[in-house]
């Protein structure tokens, strides 16, 4: 094991990290051939920020921080945004399914600690998310139970009020030190693991574990390779 304790809970980031969030796949989708093929990738990396940057203000539903950051982004770069765009985007979120590997990864986990979802989805789509996920999920938090987003500190702490635990009793795993890592280091969760999925640098200065392969967290959590 590369803690030194045996966690009460493994903790997770849902989307991104064990879904597959395609949501750029999804606008370039809705908006067709209003997006120009040549302002694709710098469109795609503005409109992150800006859903990152929705999520710091006052609560409001994930279909909203859906629709404002997809109109920003289209008046951003001077491309027509339609009413309903960003609507249409939000619903194709429940049809995402796993990365290869985490359903068989979490169930093995499952086997010795309880397993929980910290996520920045609302009620129906996460639970939806969370079933296509096909493993036991003690615990599902999502920010319209909390009233905000990740990576507001609010969000860490109302997991672990809910979970009665300490910051050096859980393990939390995410594929994003923006939304995660970075305030759930300064609560003082020191257990964590990165699960590298290409989308945002490594941050090795928060002290987390890393990894490539999610059948590679089992094992690093003290259970032996199947």
């Amino acid at each position: 094991m590369a803690f030194d304790i045996k966690p009460k809970f493994v903790s997770f980031d849902m989307n991104g990290t064990l879904i597959h969030f395609r949501i750029g796949d999804a606008i370039r989708r809705v908006l067709g051939d209003r997006l120009p093929p040549e302002l694709a990738d710098a469109f795609t990396r503005v409109g992150n920020y800006y859903r990152f940057d929705e999520c710091m203000g006052e609560y409001k539903p994930f279909h909203q921080i859906v629709t404002d950051a997809l109109a920003r982004t289209c008046a951003r770069f001077g491309v027509e945004y339609r009413e309903g765009d960003g609507q249409a985007v939000y619903e194709e979120i429940p049809t995402w399914t796993p990365y290869p590997g985490v359903t068989e990864a979490l169930n093995r986990l499952a086997e010795a600690y309880p397993l929980v979802l910290l996520t920045n989805s609302d009620d129906a789509f996460a639970s939806q998310l969370a079933d296509n996920l096909q493993a036991p999920i003690e615990v599902l938090i999502t920010a319209e139970q909390m009233r905000l987003y990740k990576p507001r500190a609010g969000a860490f702490e109302y997991m672990l009020d809910k979970l009665g635990a300490a910051p050096d009793e859980i393990v939390h795993v995410s594929a994003s030190p923006k939304y995660d890592l970075r305030p759930a280091a300064a609560l003082g969760i020191s257990n964590m693991v990165y699960m590298d999925r290409g989308f945002e640098p490594d941050e090795p200065w928060l002290g987390h574990e890393r990894i490539t392969d999610i059948a590679d967290l089992p094992v690093l959590l003290g259970l032996p390779r199947p």
